[in-house]
């Protein structure tokens, strides 16, 4: 188990090293790391290269691209490719039957489940597709201009697909169904009468396309994959009777509790004491529109059996393990060794588990030698990339007439998944575990529910769920306080969540969620303030246009419940600082930051760095694959192997990189600082007559600071990192950290024997170290993995697999007011101003905060006004969108002139930052809506709210 079975992977430099410049000596980043060799041309992007251009690729390129289904109701029979004539055929025309021939079939990842991929690469003969869009047949080209042509001749022409009977849709079985059930106890963070964390999350099945829910027995209860994986042992699923028997108690209680709750929805129906609110909402698909779109290059060497992939991908280590699984056993393409290269890529969930590298392997497969890109332009983006979920959202909360306190919040979340499972599932449990947005509920009932559809694939971008089931949240908080007669701030503040309440999956989260600090930042602005007036004097100097102002306030998980970091980080004796790391660029400016926080702790920034790294040679771990699954008594077991860990490397997605995968930079760069450079400092400051200057003081490590000038610490002098490197390498010191970092809500523990320092407690699962050139030659022996010294952990502390069930623990609030006015002939709404409140904690770069909080409010925008995507026959599934069709937000559109944040400072210098980037795309699409119901006063709870809704409405 655990390594990559026949893939060794390596990074790829994208063009000269950068500017050195680009950081100042006061550790402030002047631009981002990657910013000249970006904005000069430089070949930083996957879609940037050519075989020719990578060191020990063959030259010789080919190209390829498929064609599509455009329609999923009838069979698939062959295509007629007779309008090519014979000066465009294909050098090879590839079908589902050649790859079947063949055993290049798609690879199925038993952590992600079957068939999260589909089925089939290509729509097998006979056999309906099972979502539009989806690829029948791949033409590959020996030359450019005839591949070309070619395209451009097939380009809008679905009458090369051949089609036969009618047969109606035949998408996959439907994902999945989850119910989160929550009666709280005596007080909000006590224990409950039933929750999903201390109990269980209830399983659903499907009665077509009903979910069904566990009942009086537990004979023949339908156990979801997810179920059954947590009960698997020896490589072996357990019976699932025997499964159902063991979970069947504790979801029969959550049954009942769902009841209880459907009973007081009922009484407080016919209690004028109590407002009831159901209201039925959906959220749109969209298209994530990345600048760079899908594409890879792969070429098979069979004289060496090496597969070369390079790939636009936000997790580069992903695609290398699923490649390897997808290549294992194959006869025919004998793979030996996989060599992936990852330049710089923009993905934002578009490119995070997607299927199209494994598109690319397919295709290198049949280049004879060649290498084979496929790059899909904007048109077959729209028609093949992955989507943001719709969701079709029932809702129903119930408050006390009197104090204005929530009590109920039930839900239904019906996310639409498309044709390829992809991450659906998974997407529909976050939406419905999100949904309480800030508020604290005492009784919850909330489900999830994934669909399979004919619609175009569906996956993990952008807010995962939440910005969907929040907006609802949002927009139904500020309908109850107008017919409760609340302000709409204060009817937050009375229900916000405070530290140590618990969630609707029954967790407590981590710190304080400072909700109340933000809501009363709000409160005194003057947009809110004035709000009233404003309107007032808007409407009387514009006649025909509408005045509002709307807010909401959300709070958004970041992180996984599996999130881990790897790197590496030495120095030689000249002070040069390497850093090898697991984060890929994906356009956030992950890679700057990590470097910034190195700098903050070491006052230097690395001279080289190597970013999507995928193979630690100094950490030879293993893993099950089963972060999620794996039992407490399984997670025991594989514990006591020094080498064991729940999960290898991290996926850039859940706006993980700053915390969590951060939390490794951070820790590596603290690890150098206290066994390395503090005792190298001590020697240096202690030399000399009677103790040197350090005699006398009571310095302590804690007081060690970096300066522009060294290191440096009470009133002691600076020294410079490369004094620093030399003598710690004179005394043999550890001059080099490899390690590696878990998280299940809470951070994995180790102890590690380091010679020198002792049996040492760290916050990470796996350490190795490199010794100084002074070193004894003892100590120098034991380097001998990937030139280290693996050590292997004394004792270690996994986080229970009962944290699994917390949903999420770690948050980050953000709050928007919105100005707006509506064109009252025209219902066209036009963006004034906003003002944003985000809880970043410290901000590492604060310029790419205020970047991605502009960005995301440009989304959010996009989302609430006007991006949308039909979902069938009239979708992008038929190959015929771009961006002629599908409107993205202009700079007008989003007052780019007129806005404003501001971000809560630090509750404390050692507090961690927040993950933000989904977040802030978020509460502007419900504070657009409501800011729209203040102008015209007409409520909408379906997305987008767009013109032609807006006539309608008030015709």
């Amino acid at each position: 188990m655990g390594r990559l079975p026949v893939a060794e992977a390596i990074e790829v430099h994208s063009g000269p090293d950068p500017d050195p410049t680009w950081m100042a000596a006061n550790g402030q980043a002047r631009y981002r790391w990657d910013g000249i060799r970006k904005v000069t041309g430089d070949k930083v992007f996957a879609r940037d290269f050519r075989a020719r251009d990578l060191p020990g690729w063959t030259p010789v390129q080919a190209h390829a691209f498929f064609i599509k289904a455009t329609q999923a109701d009838r069979t698939f029979e062959g295509v007629d490719l007779s309008i090519l004539g014979d000066d465009l055929k294909p050098d090879r025309l590839l079908f589902n039957e050649d790859l079947d021939r063949d055993g290049v079939r798609v690879p199925q990842p038993v952590d992600l489940g079957t068939q999260f991929y589909g089925a089939h690469f290509l729509v097998p003969k006979g056999t309906t597709p099972e979502l539009l869009g989806h690829p029948v047949a791949l033409l590959v080209y020996y030359d450019f201009d005839r591949f070309e042509a070619a395209k451009r001749l097939l380009r809008f022409k679905p009458e090369v697909v051949r089609y036969g009977a009618r047969t109606g849709t035949k998408p996959p079985p439907n994902y999945g169904s989850a119910r989160y059930v929550r009666i709280g106890g005596a007080t909000p963070g006590g224990p409950p009468e039933y929750s999903p964390m201390q109990d269980s999350v209830i399983w659903g099945g499907f009665d077509g396309n009903t979910p069904t829910w566990p009942s009086a027995s537990a004979t023949g209860m339908f156990v979801p994959r997810s179920v059954r994986n947590k009960y698997r042992g020896g490589g072996a699923y357990r019976d699932p009777l025997k499964v159902a028997q063991e979970n069947y108690e504790p979801m029969r209680r959550g049954m009942n509790a769902a009841d209880r709750i459907a009973q007081d929805i009922d009484a407080a129906s016919r209690n004028p004491d109590k407002l009831v609110l159901r209201r039925e909402g959906f959220s749109q698909s969209i298209d994530p529109s990345a600048m760079e779109p899908d594409n890879g290059n792969a070429w098979y060497d069979r004289a060496t059996r090496t597969l070369h992939l390079l790939v636009a991908a936000q997790s580069p280590y992903e695609v290398a393990r699923v490649a390897a699984m997808m290549v294992k056993g194959n006869t025919r393409f004998p793979v030996e060794r996989i060599e992936l290269l990852s330049g710089t890529t923009v993905g934002y969930g578009s490119k995070d588990h997607s299927i199209f590298p494994f598109y690319a392997v397919m295709a290198a497969m049949y280049g004879e030698g060649r290498a084979v890109r496929i790059a899909n332009d904007r048109y077959e983006q729209f028609q093949l990339g992955i989507k943001r979920h719709s969701i079709a959202m029932d809702v129903t909360l119930v408050a006390d007439r009197k104090t204005g306190k929530f009590e109920i919040l039930k839900g239904f979340y019906n996310c639409n998944g498309g044709g390829r499972a992809n991450f659906s599932f998974s997407v529909a449990q976050v939406a419905a575990t999100a949904a309480q947005s800030i508020y604290y509920f005492p009784k919850s009932d909330l489900i999830g529910v994934a669909m399979a559809t004919q619609a175009v694939e569906a996956g993990s971008m952008r807010g995962y769920g939440t910005i969907q089931a929040m907006s609802i949240t949002e927009l139904m908080v500020d309908e109850a306080a107008a017919q409760l007669g609340i302000d709409a701030i204060e009817l937050r503040r009375r229900n916000a969540m405070r530290p140590g309440d618990a969630n609707t999956e029954g967790a407590i989260q981590t710190g304080d969620p400072r909700n109340i600090e933000m809501l009363d930042r709000a409160a005194v602005h003057p947009l809110w303030r004035e709000r009233a007036a404003r309107k007032t004097a808007y409407e009387l100097a514009n006649p025909g246009r509408k005045y509002g102002v709307g807010f909401s306030q959300v709070q958004k998980d970041y992180g996984t419940g599996a999130d881990t970091s790897a790197l590496l980080l030495e120095f030689d004796a000249s002070g040069r600082l390497t850093m090898r790391h697991c984060i890929q660029e994906i356009g956030t400016g992950a890679t700057t930051a990590q470097q910034v926080m190195v700098h903050k702790l070491l006052g230097k920034v690395p001279d080289e760095v190597d970013f999507g790294v995928t193979e630690f040679a100094q950490l030879p771990l293993v893993t099950n694959w089963e972060p999620f699954t794996t039992t407490q008594q399984q997670q025991d077991e594989l514990a006591k192997n020094p080498f064991w860990v729940p999960f290898l490397l991290p996926a850039m997605s859940a706006s993980n990189s700053v915390y969590f995968i951060g939390f490794g930079t951070r820790q590596a760069a603290n690890f150098l600082l206290q066994y390395s450079l503090w005792p190298a400092a001590k020697a240096i400051w202690s030399s000399g007559v009677g103790g040197g200057q350090m005699a006398g003081t009571s310095i302590q490590f804690s007081d060690l600071r970096a300066t522009p000038a060294g290191l440096t610490a009470g009133g002691l002098s600076p020294i410079p990192f490369d004094v620093l490197a030399r003598k710690a390498h004179e005394m043999g010191l550890v001059t080099g950290v490899a390690l590696h970092c878990f998280s299940r809500w809470e951070w994995t523990t180790a102890s590690f024997d380091i010679p020198g320092v002792g049996v040492t407690p760290l916050p990470v699962d796996a350490l190795a170290v490199r010794y100084g050139d002074g070193a004894p030659a003892a100590l120098k022996r034991r380097m001998d993995t990937g030139g280290y010294d693996y050590l292997k952990r004394t004792q270690v502390n996994f986080p229970p697999a009962q944290r699994n069930n917390a949903g999420v623990t770690t948050y980050t609030p953000a709050a928007c007011i919105v100005e707006l006015n509506v064109n009252t002939f025209t219902g066209a709404v036009e963006v004034m101003r906003h003002h944003s409140l985000v809880d970043p904690g410290p901000m590492v770069v604060p310029e790419l905060v205020s970047g991605q909080q502009q960005g995301g409010i440009a989304i959010g925008v996009g989302h609430a006004l006007m991006e949308n995507l039909p979902l069938y026959e009239d979708g992008p599934g038929d190959g015929t969108w771009n961006f002629n069709r599908y409107t993205l937000p202009r700079s007008k559109d989003v007052a780019v002139w007129n806005q404003t944040a501001e971000y809560l400072p630090p509750l404390a210098p050692n507090a961690p930052p927040k993950g933000m980037g989904e977040v802030v795309i978020i509460p502007v699409v419900a504070a657009i809506g409501n800011a729209i119901t203040h102008a015209i006063g007409k409520r909408f709870y379906e997305l987008p709210i767009t013109a032609d809704k807006i006539r309608k409405a008030l015709a």
